[in-house]
């Protein structure tokens, strides 16, 4: 899909203050920016304007024009962008996202690597990431974007992959075993 020239509140799922914006692609005003329009989409972060009913106004983004982190105000965010009509060049550059609290990779090892990938094939480079709730957290910050999501192991392994946020492998049943495992060994249960 290619970028509009200006995306308006008509583009998005949700608006206003009564929304969370974590986690979620957004659409920032034009009057905000201060280049062109066409660098509109921004992957929020954190900060204590994303809540409903924010208590703050301070947003963190990563812009999906160029990767670069920006800080804006909640009142500059139009709202949600709809997952249809993110661009591929932004679903690229979102696959580039670490999961917000993602462990420093200076001082942990990575043991997963993560792709998103188009429904033509192309994709950008992994992702590392350094536990299993870094993957989890990827695949639920990617799923409603990407078309297809794959983690691998250190080893170039598959251990996840997900198609139209359709779980591939491993099957449904044997991921549930594992979360049962999981949760009975005390360890951290994966949804």
């Amino acid at each position: 899909m290619d970028a509009k020239q200006r995306y308006t509140e008509a583009d998005c799922t949700e608006t206003g203050y009564a929304c969370s914006i974590k986690g979620k692609v957004v659409v920032i005003n034009c009057d905000a920016l201060q280049q062109n329009c066409r660098n509109q989409l921004f992957y929020c972060l954190c900060g204590n304007g994303v809540d409903a009913n924010p208590k703050g106004c301070a947003v963190f983004l990563v812009s999906l024009s160029n990767g670069e982190f920006s800080l804006k105000r909640r009142n500059e965010v139009l709202g949600i962008l709809k997952p249809v009509l993110l661009p591929d060049s932004a679903k690229l550059q979102l696959s580039q996202v670490r999961p917000q609290g993602a462990l420093n990779l200076k001082s942990h090892e990575p043991k997963y690597s993560g792709y998103s990938f188009l429904p033509d094939g192309r994709y950008a480079a992994g992702v590392w990431l350094c536990s299993k709730k870094e993957v989890m957290d990827y695949v639920e910050m990617q799923k409603p974007y990407q078309h297809r999501i794959m983690i691998c192991d250190r080893n170039d392994f598959c251990v996840l992959e997900m198609q139209n946020q359709n779980l591939i492998y491993p099957s449904e049943k044997e991921m549930k075993a594992f979360q049962l495992e999981q949760t009975e060994a005390g360890g951290m249960q994966m949804i």
